[in-house]
């Protein structure tokens, strides 16, 4: 499988965690588990994407975020995916506390 690919499913996979872990930390912000994960999984990929372009630095990184299938790349995309789905899923959840609390 090309390493890119599996670069891109690290980052998703680790974004679904990532996403899950701020849900159960913070009750508040839980959009329970599918919620959770598919703002993790967006999160993940967005995060991963612009890890890979400020270490990379450029299109190169954008095309080919995990660069490989080092030990530095796999650790990249797991903490770019992990960082970038707990920062969505916090932003979604507290929208979503924000408007259910209006309301």
């Amino acid at each position: 499988m090309d390493p890119k690919i599996i670069g891109i499913i690290v980052q998703l996979v680790s974004g679904a965690v990532g996403g899950n872990i701020v849900g159960a930390v913070a009750s508040k912000l839980n959009l329970g588990p599918v919620g959770n994960s598919i703002a993790g999984i967006i999160g993940g990929g967005l995060g991963g994407q612009i890890l890979g372009m400020v270490l990379g630095g450029g299109a190169a990184a954008a095309a080919a975020p995990a660069g490989g299938l080092d030990a530095t790349s796999i650790i990249s995309s797991i903490a770019g995916g992990g960082v970038g789905g707990a920062v969505v899923m916090a932003i979604v959840g507290f929208i979503k506390s924000k408007m259910g609390a209006s309301s």
